[in-house]
């Protein structure tokens, strides 16, 4: 396997990102496993439009300032959002962005199962085009989809995810790319990693081959093509 290349700045790493691209990010909300390094480079220095975002909330990151704790993505620039939880946690300011964007329509919501979202991305990175599972059959979230019923049971078709690029956030990366999680960071982070074209691992650190124990390594190299190192 080999050594793979180490991006100076998160600005570097993202700058060919282009537009209409379709990009997966890691994280719950706010929590641990956004890449936030990355998402700020995409909402400041990167300018591509018409983008499509894949993640467990909408593309929010955190910034540490009490004083303002969340920063978007424009949403001028998102032409659709896949998610699971639309509503940002400054919902109790007001609407964000994005939740004015859905209503106008301007931009486009696909509202996704939790579960769901993360059997989508596996099976994109595992080469399964679609599955079938019986969580929305009956609700709107079957709505135009094969339903079948399997031993007595319906069950509704949904397809793999494969993102073009994957924004992830590690604890810890080896030169060969191989990536150690902390946490709720293993969550999205790992499917997503495997399904995208490109992948690029935000760490807060870098290590020599051999130094993360191999059962501690949850994304394999072979599916991370850049790293960036945003602690130093």
């Amino acid at each position: 396997m080999a050594i793979r290349p180490v991006y100076a700045t998160p600005e570097e790493a993202v700058a060919d990102i282009p537009d209409g691209a379709v990009i997966a990010y890691g994280g719950f909300s706010a929590a641990l496993g956004i890449p936030n390094g990355l998402m700020r480079a995409m909402a400041e220095s990167n300018k591509s439009k018409a983008l499509t975002f894949i993640g467990n909330g909408i593309p929010m990151a955190s910034t540490h300032d009490p004083e303002n704790p969340f920063f978007m993505i424009d949403p001028s620039r998102v032409k659709k959002v896949i998610c699971s939880f639309p509503a940002a946690a400054t919902s109790r300011r007001g609407p964000s962005p994005y939740e004015a964007a859905f209503m106008d329509g301007s931009t486009e919501l696909e509202l996704v199962p939790q579960g769901t979202l993360a059997e989508r991305l596996r099976a994109g990175g595992a080469g399964i085009p679609a599955f079938f599972t019986p969580t929305g059959v009956g609700t709107r979230f079957a709505d135009g989809k094969d339903v079948r019923e399997f031993d007595g049971v319906k069950y509704v078709m949904e397809r793999a995810i494969k993102p073009d690029f994957a924004l992830v956030k590690a604890l810890r990366a080896d030169k060969l790319g191989n990536l150690f999680y902390r946490n709720t960071a293993r969550a999205f982070n790992p499917p997503m990693a495997m399904a995208a074209k490109v992948t690029i691992a935000e760490v807060d650190e870098l290590v020599e081959p051999g130094e993360i124990a191999p059962e501690m390594i949850a994304t394999p190299g072979i599916y991370v093509h850049r790293i960036v190192v945003t602690k130093h």
